[in-house]
């Protein structure tokens, strides 16, 4: 099985949301609100896809940058069915390539996927704050 990964600006929203489904991912994701998840890949700097030869989208990798200083890879998602054959790994080496090597690269993982990034060579930051979203009112 051959994987191909590229950039994808115009990824379907559909398309993202499936493939959340399959990498469990859209358990942390507003997959039923379609304007949010239509403007988070709308806004984003960097949207890489990996596909089988057969086209069937089984990884993304979604980010925001400055180009400069720091990249925020806010969506890493592979199908559960693709998972342990690299493609994770190389979709965070190709979205950190293309923002820029000189970037740091920061990532909140999800709870499942905690191991998985000292494995492939990252390090664990101590401190992380977060504002929750906040709904607006009417």
């Amino acid at each position: 099985m051959t994987i191909v990964y590229g950039l994808e600006p115009r990824l379907s929203v559909e398309e993202f949301i499936d493939v959340l489904k399959r990498s469990t991912l859209a358990e942390r994701r507003p997959v039923d609100d379609l304007p949010k998840m239509a403007g988070m890949l709308q806004h984003a700097d960097i949207i890489l896809t990996a596909r089988t030869d057969s086209g069937l989208l089984v990884g993304v990798s979604r980010a925001i940058t400055d180009w400069s200083y720091c990249t925020y890879l806010s969506d890493l998602a592979v199908d559960e069915q693709y998972q342990r054959k690299g493609i994770g790994r190389e979709l965070i080496h190709r979205t950190h390539e293309r923002a820029g090597r000189g970037t740091s690269l920061i990532l909140l993982a999800a709870p499942k996927a905690e191991t998985y990034y000292p494995h492939i060579g990252m390090t664990h930051h101590h401190s992380c704050w977060c504002l929750k979203a906040v709904k607006p009112t009417q």
